[in-house]
């Protein structure tokens, strides 16, 4: 069942009012209003559920469930936290959820993974041939290191590294107490470097 409640109060700040004004016009309705409010937190969202993942159209297609929460729960929708909060709890639900379906399906390929990933790599245009090669490497090790993490670690390490969010919000979307946050993520960046040793030394 989605988490839709949060002690937490409202953060003040044009973000938070501009999708809190987004979301009363979606309760009512206002496609338009959706749209852009997807259009603001699609790449977040995807972004997050690509990490968690590992898999660009796994991701596609459960961002896509994310926003169909969005719209359906919009007239039920209560301000009791930030937006972002309530927005990446149900993220949370659908990558777990997600998470848990395929540990009972055959594991994706490192070859297909690693497809995956040199897909989605930005290219630096003076990047030269053997640097490229070895950034490629290096994004791949880091997503399959990522991919290892117990799920609640690896949300939290999603979040704070490529979302950039206080250890306070990720307590609220994970429901973990402020040390429990910086414990996960210090096991977390244990193991990350465990297994990044290799990169780390070079």
């Amino acid at each position: 069942m989605m988490e839709t409640s949060n002690p937490a109060a409202p953060a003040s700040g044009s973000d938070d009012d501009r999708d809190l004004v987004l979301m009363r016009r979606i309760a009512e309705g206002d496609e338009v209003a959706f749209a852009e409010l997807v259009e603001i937190h699609q790449h977040a969202v995807l972004g997050t559920v690509a990490k968690m993942l590992g898999n660009a159209t796994e991701a596609e297609d459960v961002a896509q469930q994310v926003f169909v929460r969005v719209w359906r729960s919009a007239p039920r929708y209560q301000p009791t936290a930030k937006f972002t909060t309530w927005l990446f709890t149900i993220t949370r639900n659908l990558v777990f959820n997600e998470i848990r379906r395929r540990q009972r399906k055959p594991a994706v390929s490192l070859e297909e993974r690693e497809e995956e990933n040199f897909g989605t790599l930005s290219v630096d245009g003076e990047m030269k041939p053997d640097e490229f090669a070895l950034h490629a490497e290096l994004e791949t090790a880091v997503d399959a290191a990522i991919q290892r993490l117990p799920e609640k670690q690896r949300m939290a390490v999603v979040l704070r590294r490529y979302q950039e969010m206080a250890y306070e919000e990720i307590g609220e979307i994970l429901g973990l107490s402020l040390p429990a946050v910086k414990s996960v993520l210090f096991r977390a960046r244990a193991q990350l470097k465990e297994d990044l040793q290799k990169y780390l030394d070079g």
